[in-house]
C-alpha cells in the first residue's frame, strides 16, 4: 500500500511538472532579459534541489519525504509562473 501511495504521489508531480515545463518553455520562448533570468533560475533551482534531496537521503529520508521535497519546489514553480499575466 506505502508504494502504491507513493506512486500516486509521483504522478501528481508529474501533472505538475509538465504544467511548470509548458509554462518556463513560454516564458524562454518570449526572449530577452526575463527569458535569461528565467533560465537561470531554472538551473540554480535544479541544482539547489537536488542538493536538498542529497542531503535528505543522506540524513535517512524516505522515499515519500523525497517525492514532497521536489513537489513542493515544482508547486511553488508552478504558483510563481502561473501569477505572471
Amino acid at each position: 500500500m506505502r508504494y502504491m501511495m507513493l506512486g500516486l504521489e509521483v504522478a501528481g508531480a508529474m501533472v505538475d511538472v509538465h504544467q511548470v515545463v509548458a509554462l518556463r518553455l513560454l516564458a524562454l520562448s518570449l526572449g530577452g532579459a526575463a527569458a535569461g533570468a528565467e533560465a537561470q533560475l531554472m538551473v540554480a533551482e535544479k541544482v539547489e534541489a537536488a542538493f536538498d534531496a542529497g542531503l535528505l537521503v543522506a540524513a535517512g529520508g524516505s522515499p515519500e519525504q523525497v517525492v514532497e521535497l521536489y513537489r513542493g519546489k515544482v508547486r511553488a514553480n508552478l504558483e510563481r509562473l502561473s501569477s505572471r499575466g
